[in-house]
């Protein structure tokens, strides 16, 4: 029985010398990289934002201003205010939450649209979101201009033929964007601030 013991013991020891050696190796590997993947998120983001917002010339995540936990990506030309990008999501997705990168002129019309990775909308399907024909058909667009549903619920937005759910979820949340952007406008202007 103590030779029973003996064998434990030493197999929980190696065990737990083995867990100890690569939690170490894969956190020295995280430092090393830690750096790279921040700047790739980044170089990310600023392509994204670059997509949905006329020409600029600053550095929108480094003049971002923050509302109620949505941060908001001015796009500057000149120091003159061009247009915001933020991001937004829908939880009404076929597979779950859809994110989405809203581009807004100063007069709150919508410059360009992103779907933004890690959604499980259906292949072939859901996933057309990001098609640029879907995209593209909400610039221009304000809450004024435009009946904010699809096609099919009697709307001004084309749903995308067998797959009416990930539309849906997407124009719905570009019109909760716009209505908390003009909701927020004050403050997103003087910079998170009002006073």
């Amino acid at each position: 029985m103590a030779g029973k013991d003996a064998g434990i013991t030493r197999m929980v020891l190696v065990l737990t010398l083995t867990c100890a050696v690569m939690g170490g190796a894969l956190s020295v590997v995280y430092n090393q990289t830690k750096a790279e993947i921040e700047n790739q998120e980044r170089l990310y983001k600023l392509r994204s934002i670059k997509a949905v917002l006329p020409e600029y010339d600053n550095q929108p995540d480094k003049d971002a201003v923050k509302v109620e936990d949505v941060e908001f990506y001015p796009g500057k030309k000149q120091g003159q205010l061009k247009g915001w990008a933020f991001e937004w999501s829908s939880s009404e997705g076929y597979g779950g939450q859809i994110k989405i990168l809203v581009g807004i002129d100063t007069q709150g019309n919508i410059t360009g649209v992103e779907i933004l990775p890690g959604h499980a909308e259906t292949p072939g399907l859901g996933t057309r979101i990001q098609e640029p024909e879907f995209r593209n058909q909400f610039k221009n667009r304000n809450l004024e201009n435009t009946n904010w549903a699809v096609s099919k619920d009697g709307g001004d937005i084309e749903a995308i033929t067998g797959a009416t759910i990930s539309p849906r979820a997407v124009t719905h949340a570009i019109k909760d964007s716009l209505e908390f952007f003009n909701e927020h406008r004050a403050e997103i202007s003087s910079g998170g601030m009002v006073e």
